[in-house]
């Protein structure tokens, strides 16, 4: 069992009665944390109730609401008790069934999963608000990655250890950037192995998610335009350049996107910009949820590619920060400029933006490359930081505090930040 970081904020919803919503990509690991939960709860003798739609046996639970209150009846009688609904999304109108139980006021604590497919099939966001709360559950991230491989020995203390053994940190960092963090191919024991999880999960997906709720004969337009946008690491997302190259039209290629963040296989940077004339300021970069299967997407799963490796630490980086800001009002965009000037990443606060460069370098002093020097002059944030595999230090520029961070400690510095707001 990998232990997900997940897991503590889901607990302590437990106590909650609105619905604990666990969304999120196909085999994230939502099933297993929920089976899990499931278990301590068995084992503190409270009752509980699992029940999997995809399943055909439990199907027939769900004909009717009074039919679901028998078999909850059947099993935990009147008494309080926790009712775990797993694949909620192949239930037509979810989102009304769950609304419907949970005005009836009972005595039961509802924990209901889903797939990425969620939002497509049903509007069951809308159908329950106030009554629910959503928790994300992704693929795995670089810090729950180095946590499972240590045995958790670490847990409270995993950036110490990381900083202290720089060559087994190098190994994980290669291993993330390489694999993943899809449960399944994390636990699979050799590179073979790890092969055909991926396999599994890439048409699986594109059979089960896409082909079945878009109802597509034929996925192949869509599989080439994710693998075009793998195989442009970095690269503006222009719409028209992708129909022109892929043979598909641009309202298509829209329409594919969206899908795509839906199912949550990309994720998108918007452009910051302050002046309109000088600063791109429309077409959005790409990133993937999970870096092993852009790189099966491309053909480079398991292989070290030098070229795509500082793109691949900055969409790890970038999944850091969309994790830490899920429940903030806090903005994630990039900056370039006409003359080629750029920043990886500029937090928008509002009032205050924090332009954060990544370089996947083993640094030994501090440098401030072009871009990241020319936002600062500009803009003059308050302060600034480098993402970066290994140094820490803090220098001045220009009235900006400028912060030299390892990646495995960002995600403690964002965090800190957003509570200090």
């Amino acid at each position: 069992m990998i232990i997900r970081k997940l897991l503590k904020q889901l607990d302590e919803h437990l106590l909650r009665k609105e619905i604990s919503l666990i969304i999120g990509p196909r085999q994230a690991g939502k099933t297993t944390l929920m089976r899990f939960m499931k278990k301590r709860l068995d084992e503190q003798g409270t009752p509980t109730l699992f029940l999997n739609l995809d399943i055909e046996a439990d199907q027939r639970h769900f004909v009717s609401q009074e039919v679901f209150l028998q078999k909850i009846r059947l099993e935990i009688g009147d008494r309080k008790g926790y009712i775990f609904i797993d694949e909620i999304q192949r239930k037509e109108n979810a989102g009304l069934f769950l609304k419907g139980l949970q005005d009836m006021d009972l005595p039961h604590k509802f924990v209901v999963s889903g797939s990425g497919s969620l939002e497509l099939k049903e509007k069951i966001h809308e159908s329950l608000v106030g009554r629910k709360r959503i928790f994300e559950l992704n693929p795995l991230s670089f810090g729950e990655l180095a946590d499972h491989r240590t045995q958790s020995r670490y847990e409270e203390r995993l950036s110490e250890y990381l900083r202290l053994e720089p060559e087994k940190t190098n190994l994980l960092l290669n291993e993330y950037l390489a694999f993943g963090g899809y449960p399944r191919v994390v636990l699979a024991a050799t590179s073979a192995e790890k092969q055909m999880e991926m396999a599994e999960i890439y048409q699986s997906y594109l059979e089960k998610d896409i082909a079945y709720f878009l109802q597509l004969k034929k996925t192949e337009s869509l599989s080439k335009l994710i693998k075009a946008l793998a195989a442009r690491p970095g690269g503006l997302v222009n719409i028209s350049k992708l129909s022109s190259e892929l043979g598909i039209a641009a309202q298509t290629v829209k329409d594919y996107l969206w899908y795509l963040e839906k199912t949550f296989i990309i994720r998108k940077a918007t452009p910051f910009f302050g002046n309109v004339r000088k600063e791109i300021r429309k077409a959005p970069l790409c990133y993937f949820y999970d870096l092993g299967l852009r790189n099966y997407a491309v053909g480079a799963f398991g292989r070290s590619n030098t070229r795509e490796e500082g793109f691949l630490f900055q969409n790890l980086v970038f999944n850091d920060m969309k994790d830490v800001l899920a429940s903030t009002s806090v903005g994630i965009h990039f900056w370039r400029t006409a003359d080629q000037a750029e920043v990886d990443f500029v937090l928008d606060y509002g009032r205050e933006r924090i332009p954060v460069e990544v370089k996947d370098s083993e640094l030994k002093k501090p440098s401030v490359p072009r871009g990241l020097r020319g936002f600062i002059l500009r803009y003059k944030p308050a302060r600034a930081y480098l993402v970066n595999r290994s140094l820490r230090d803090t220098i001045e520029i220009d009235g900006t505090k400028l912060v030299f961070l390892p990646f495995y400690e960002w995600p403690e510095e964002l965090t800190a930040l957003v509570h200090s707001r």
